[in-house]
Order: structure tokens, then sequence, then C-alpha cells
């Protein structure tokens, strides 16, 4: 077994079945699928624990700190395998998004394999990945992936730290983590692998930086990006109070 996929999930029911069977489609089997319950009320744990995938071992977690990112410092010691995704509970993948995945980790030095996330419509989808593929040879070093489309090799994640509070504990963290990881090698975003995060999360208003602190990620030198996360993004965010658990509010939903 190569492959576990780890999904974090919070008040998901809507969604979370939909994402499980384009899981359970996939035609690189077997793999482990790690589900982390991070306290939900809606029924997710008891849909989530009623699932059977063929030829996919899947682990159940819970994790009752509030904050994904604890979620997923939970999962972090049970991965055991070669490589590692990360998705989201609300995301359609498509069957051979892990096959495409594996086969663009041929090279050693490619420690990150990363998914374009492209909306329904195939017109906007191929625009949004031609995109992805000159914004990624333009900034390799820079992520251009949220945090529904990651893979890793896991030695390298592991390497860099994995998903940890201590280390980051705001908005972003799909950037933050990207900037630990490749420093152990290439991280890579290949134009076939893409995926359909579902399209609610339109107000970023309590996640994203301002159009200065954006410009700056671009065209900061690599050799200065713990600088730009640590001493220059990370107080702004906190003086904002943009913490991780802004991840968690479902602003679509009032």
């Amino acid at each position: 077994m190569k492959w576990t996929f780890v999904i974090a999930y919070f008040n998901e029911a809507d969604y979370l079945a939909a994402t499980l069977d384009s899981l359970g489609a996939q035609t690189r089997k077997p793999f482990r699928l790690i589900l982390v319950d991070n306290g939900s009320t809606d029924g997710s744990a008891a849909l989530a624990r009623a699932t059977t995938l063929p030829d996919v071992e899947i682990v159940h977690l819970s994790e009752t700190r509030p904050g994904k990112i604890f979620a997923l410092e939970t999962a972090m010691p049970h991965l055991a395998t070669e490589f590692v995704a990360f998705g989201d509970a609300d995301t359609y993948y498509p069957p051979d998004y892990l096959a495409i995945a594996e086969a663009n980790y041929s090279a050693t030095d490619v420690v990150a394999v990363m998914a374009t996330d492209v909306p329904p419509d195939a017109a906007k989808a191929l625009r949004k990945r031609r995109h992805n593929r000159i914004a990624s040879w333009l900034w390799p070093k820079q992520t251009h992936t949220g945090g529904f489309g990651q893979t890793f090799r896991t030695a390298a994640l592991v390497a860099a730290g994995g998903y940890a509070e201590r280390h980051w504990s705001y908005v972003l963290m799909d950037h933050e983590i990207m900037q630990r990881v490749v420093k152990q090698g290439r991280a890579v975003y290949p134009f076939d692998l893409w995926c359909i995060p579902s399209e609610r999360r339109t107000d970023r208003t309590r996640v994203r930086w301002t159009l200065p602190e954006r410009l700056l990620y671009h065209f900061t030198p690599d050799s200065a990006k713990d600088w730009y996360f640590y001493r220059f993004l990370g107080p702004r965010l906190d003086a904002r109070k943009l913490g991780h658990l802004n991840l968690r509010e479902k602003t679509w939903k009032t």
C-alpha cells in the first residue's frame, strides 16, 4: 500500500458522502483513508463510520479540539505509506487522481505533487489549469493549491514537521506548510491533476490576505520566505485575529 488519503471534517453531512464516493472510485488501489471528525454535530461522523469502500482501508479518528490544524495534526502519527494526499470533505476527486499524482513522483527530488482546483464548467476549468501551469512555472516554490489538493512524499512532509499548530496557528496554513516542505525538494503541478471543490466557498473575507501581502509573497526571494511568514505575515494575521479557527466558520450558512 503506497497511499494514505486524509480528510478532516466538521459538519459536512451534506457533502461528505459524495466526496467519499469519488474516493471509492479511484483506479489506484488499495489505499488507506483517514477520516478525522473534528467535533461534528450534524451526523457527519455517523455517515463516515457507516461508509465502506472497496479496497480502501478506512481509519476513523476523532479530535475534539476545534480547528482543522488540530485534526490534521492528529492524523500525522498515522501516516505510514510512501505518499499522502490531503483533501476536503466537500470536493470531487476524479477516478485517476491518485494514479496521476503517483506517476509524477517518478523523480526522486519531487516532494509534493499538487492539484488544481477547477469549477464544473469545462471551459473555465481548462483556463484555470492553464493559469496554474504558468503560475507554477513562474513561481515554482510558491503555493498555487489549497488544502483540498495537496499530496506529499510522506518522508519529506514528516521531515518538514508536518501539520502542527506550533508551526502555524493562522489561516493560509496550506501556504506555510509548503514553505517548509519545498526545502526538501521540488513541488510540481501536473496539468492533468485537478479536483472540483464545492462552489459554496465564495466568502473569503475571514481567511484572505491583503493585496500588498500577496504581492510581497510573490516577490520575496525564496531565501527570505521564512522571514516573510514568521516575521512579517504571522504577526499581521495575528493582529487581524485571522487564526486557524476562522477556517471553521461556515459563512454561507448565515
